[in-house]
């Protein structure tokens, strides 16, 4: 399982990237550089450093936290997250589980250059049939992974059983797709980034259907939660809100994931929304993202999070 480290929603940017729990076969798009999507993984994650500290620090607040002595960070990616939550529990072991070695190197380059090597360590796993080696937590994160497991139901008792009692599973899913362009840009047909969402949302359910195992589930995380033996604990959206005119960093991100979505969405697209983001991603259009005053950056990121009585 590769998260998009944190990497968003299915409806987000960065989620068109062909990352899976059982790896990319069965993905329309399977040839995925490394060299090119880890760095993308890595900026959007520290662009949303924010929402996941503002998270953890909430999770570690909590009236029911139990000590925090070791946490796994399942679809870890590049470990910005990882890192985080090295940093937010300094008492924890913290361990980035991955199925993708590039995103392990990087996330193991993160934490020695942050001092965390003490605390760090980096696991290769292929969910759900490694589940069983990932050992037990008191703090199991699941950020954008637990949906590119076939059946999440199995899944999440699987994260249920590693709970140490008292232990907590944060997942990270849902919250609103992502939005970087006014309704009408002023060229093609208003409401492209809408347009786009639904194409994403369309490869999303492609992508469910072909996964081993699948089953499809009412997105009801509460309920599943109880369902596998959890008691709810609360869910709570965080906000990431970059106005325009966005910083070089910013920019740069929103231009390169716009080109990675436009990428992977490929049919999915119109002719004539593909031509505008033909115009949108050229650095010689006074009308593009290398230009354009009105660019920002606006998500919102959902945890759910539930404890072993």
């Amino acid at each position: 399982m590769s998260s998009h480290a944190a990497h968003g929603h299915h409806d987000a940017p960065a989620s068109a990237a062909p990352v899976h729990a059982h790896g990319p076969g069965g993905d329309p798009a399977t040839e995925i550089d490394w060299d090119v999507l880890g760095p993308l993984l890595e900026q959007e994650a520290e662009l949303n450093a924010a929402q996941y500290e503002e998270a953890a620090r909430w999770i570690a607040a909590l009236p029911t936290a139990p000590e925090v002595r070791r946490i796994l960070d399942v679809g870890s990616g590049p470990g910005v997250v990882s890192c985080l939550l090295a940093e937010v529990f300094p008492e924890a072991e913290v361990v980035a589980v991955d199925a993708t070695p590039a995103l392990l190197r990087r996330a193991s380059d993160r934490a020695r250059r942050l001092g965390l090597g003490d605390r760090f360590r980096t696991l290769r796993a292929e969910l759900p049939q490694d589940i069983g080696t990932l050992g037990e937590a008191d703090l199991i994160w699941a950020g954008n992974s637990l949906h590119h497991v076939g059946d999440q139901r199995a899944a999440l008792a699987g994260f249920a059983a590693l709970l140490r009692p008292g232990g907590t599973v944060a997942l990270v899913e849902g919250g609103l797709p992502t939005r970087r362009l006014p309704r009408d840009i002023g060229i093609g047909e208003p409401g492209l980034e809408a347009r786009m969402g639904a194409a994403s949302a369309t490869r999303f359910e492609r992508m469910r259907s072909e996964l081993p195992g699948a089953k499809r589930e009412t997105e009801d995380w509460s309920a599943l939660f109880s369902a596998v033996g959890l008691a709810p604990q609360g869910t709570r959206s965080f906000l990431l809100d970059l106005p325009a005119p966005l910083d070089r960093p910013a920019r740069e991100h929103v231009i390169a994931s716009i080109a990675r979505e436009r990428e992977v969405l490929g049919d999915l697209l119109t002719a004539e929304d593909d031509a505008v983001l033909e115009r949108l991603l050229d650095p010689e259009d006074p009308e593009g993202l290398h230009h354009r005053p009105d660019v920002h950056l606006l998500s919102a990121r959902t945890v759910h999070l539930g404890r072993r009585a």
